[in-house]
Order: structure tokens, then C-alpha cells, then sequence
């Protein structure tokens, strides 16, 4: 066994480990365009999917709210917004 086996240092390491993990892009300059478009389109595909998926759950909860309405609490509870007021203090 060598010195050099277990040296991460190397240059030949470093580049075998970032050529590993960097995306290439294609030189040819219509499959960089078409790359781009596909991507465009995966993007709004998804964007789509999540404001579909966002009305869904909105028109879920309004149905939701409508059908079970304010009938279903106990009518002994009255509900109102409170304020906590501190003590006047006297000015002698």
C-alpha cells in the first residue's frame, strides 16, 4: 500500500468527487433550449398543481365552515373580544 491511498487531499480525488456531483450542461446549443423549456414547463406544471391543490383546500374549508355553521356550539357561550384595563392610579 502506498502513502498516496488514503489522501483525500489529492487532486485527482477532488476532481473525481466534483465531477461526480456538477451537473453537466449539454454543448449543443438546441438541446440547452429544449433543457431550458422542459424545465419552464416542469416549473409551471408544478406551480399549477400547488395553486390547484391550495383552491381544493380553501373551497374544502369554506364547505367545511358552511355546513357545520355556528349551530353546532353551545348556545350558553356568548363570544366577544376582552380588553384588560389597568387600575386608574390617583394623582394627589
Amino acid at each position: 500500500m502506498t502513502s498516496q491511498t488514503f489522501r483525500f487531499d489529492t487532486h485527482q480525488f477532488q476532481s473525481r468527487v466534483r465531477s461526480a456531483f456538477e451537473p453537466r450542461k449539454p454543448r449543443h446549443r438546441l438541446l440547452r433550449v429544449a433543457f431550458g423549456v422542459v424545465g419552464l414547463a416542469l416549473l409551471a406544471v408544478l406551480v399549477a398543481f400547488g395553486v390547484v391543490v391550495g383552491a381544493a383546500m380553501l373551497a374544502a374549508g369554506l364547505v367545511y365552515r358552511l355546513w357545520h355553521g355556528r349551530a353546532s356550539q353551545d348556545p350558553r357561550v356568548v363570544e366577544a373580544e376582552y380588553r384588560v384595563v389597568d387600575k386608574p392610579l390617583l394623582n394627589r
